[in-house]
């Protein structure tokens, strides 16, 4: 009896949340949340790139761009990912990764406009009021860049690591395969955590009030699962049906990220707005 009402409940929050999707405009703002994204893209990125290149002058500890940039865009279909590769190495290879720098500087800041795009999204969703003065609400985005670009570089850096170590160990193990058993599966393993705690934090920290850890946990592996499913069909879409190019032309791989992004950004939405249905429904039981 419990199940089946613990089941009509989960049901009955992802029909509302997508009537609230609706009512709210949540394709009005997803399409923000994507026009803002992409524009914060390359800036992060690049300030990505200028902090690895600050902790090997510091630390004398190299990462290797295209780990970073892999991680960054692991989970992005390849016909779409594959055009923006393209213009960013361009960009890297004239760029300064020095950090400490006016352009650093506006990197940090317009990657920010990003993270600020979902946080009004999540306020919305959560029907919060968000009481934070523009300048701490704006100092939140700066600190979700920063520590989006340093968890990429400690995932980049546990990659490079953590092989070596087990490699030292097998030493005194030669029976003991440690490295097939470990390297095989990390890449994978990383990539598909810095998703799931990403939009944890987006969840926990962005909307105007912190709610309970069990209210944000359903919304966002709902959305991690949807952002897997709609990879894979968007990556068919693209590769199999969709023909960007005869109707964008130069722009197609442009037009593509944008759509895969609108997509995504519409998803992240559709989590929040699940877990708002999901905590009214659990206060009306």
């Amino acid at each position: 009896m419990e199940i089946g009402v613990f089941s009509n409940i989960w049901v009955k929050s992802l029909w509302q949340a997508v009537a609230q999707f609706n009512k709210k405009n949540g394709w009005v703002m997803s399409s923000h949340i994507a026009m803002s994204l992409m524009l914060a893209l390359f800036p992060f990125v690049l300030f990505t790139v200028a902090l690895a290149g600050t902790l090997a002058s510091v630390f004398s500890q190299r990462v290797e761009l295209d780990k970073l940039v892999d991680l960054v865009f692991g989970g992005w279909p390849e016909p779409v990912a594959t055009p923006i590769l393209a213009e960013l190495n361009a960009v890297l290879a004239t760029s300064s990764t020095g950090l400490i720098t006016v352009g650093g500087v506006f990197a940090l800041y317009f990657a920010s406009n990003g993270v600020n795009a979902v946080r009004l999204a999540m306020v919305q969703a959560y029907h919060d009021e968000d009481l934070r003065p523009f300048w701490l609400s704006r100092l939140l985005c700066l600190g979700f860049v920063i520590l989006g670009g340093g968890g990429i570089l400690f995932a980049a850096l546990f990659e490079v690591i953590l092989p070596l170590y087990l490699a030292y160990f097998a030493e005194f193990f030669p029976d003991v395969d440690l490295s097939g058993y470990v390297t095989s599966g990390l890449h994978g393993l990383v990539a598909t955590l810095l998703p799931l705690v990403a939009v944890l934090l987006c969840h926990l920290l962005l909307p105007g009030h912190i709610h309970r850890l069990s209210h944000i946990l359903p919304g966002t592996f709902l959305t991690v699962a949807l952002w897997w499913g709609a990879g894979i069909g968007f990556a068919f879409y693209v590769g199999s049906i969709a023909q960007y190019s005869a109707t964008y032309a130069g722009l197609a791989g442009a037009m593509a990220a944008m759509i895969f992004l609108y997509v995504n950004a519409a998803i992240l939405i559709l989590g929040a707005e699940f877990n708002s249905a999901l905590i009214d429904l659990r206060k009306e039981a």
